[in-house]
């Protein structure tokens, strides 16, 4: 008894609709598969028949494990992609945690512009100068007595006179005071 092979009509859909209605139909026609090359071996010359069909269905399971293993390829992936971006935003979200300050924090208030001794002595956080009790201003920096440039004016041979107090340094490191002319020590 033949049975009717079913015919997967095209859909119109396809590009080239024609064109796989026509290949339904052939494939229809010819039973394929092992059934189709196990029918072939009762005809004479079957042996070549189904060496043929063999072949055939030995390329549509490579072609279906090809796809398989390029699906498989593509998901992995994609899979890799999706793991990068968790650790980006988990990484991003940490690093923004650790920037934010602590809740109960109070950030730290520094120095007064201005801190008195009890010796008398002051020194300005501001401008780093240490004020003596005598009146001798040091600047902390340096460690040397500290002059106003306001008040400083230069003189070519390294020499500076202080206006403030009056002072002519001069470039051996000699002091004279300018009021009274005596050389200070």
């Amino acid at each position: 008894m033949a049975s009717i092979p079913s015919i997967n009509l095209a859909s119109s859909t396809a590009p080239n609709w024609l064109q796989e209605a026509q290949e339904s139909l052939i494939a229809s026609a010819s039973a394929g598969g092992m059934i189709g090359a196990l029918q072939n071996a009762k005809n004479p010359g079957s042996l070549k028949s189904f060496l043929n069909k063999s072949l055939n269905n030995a390329m549509g399971f490579a072609l279906i494990s090809q796809g398989t293993l390029e699906a498989s390829i593509s998901l992995a992936g994609q899979m890799g992609a999706q793991a990068l971006q968790k650790r980006i935003a988990e990484r991003t979200e940490a690093a923004q945690e650790q920037s934010r300050p602590p809740k109960n924090w109070t950030p730290p208030q520094g120095l007064d512009s201005t801190i008195y001794f009890g010796d008398g002595s002051s020194l300005d956080t501001t401008r780093d100068i240490l004020t003596l009790s005598d009146g001798t201003q040091i600047d902390t920096k340096t460690g040397n007595e500290y002059v106003d440039e306001l008040s400083v004016i230069r003189m070519a041979n390294g020499s500076y006179l202080d206006t403030q107090s009056n002072i002519l340094h001069l470039a051996d490191g000699t002091k004279i005071d300018t009021i009274t002319h005596l050389v200070i020590a």
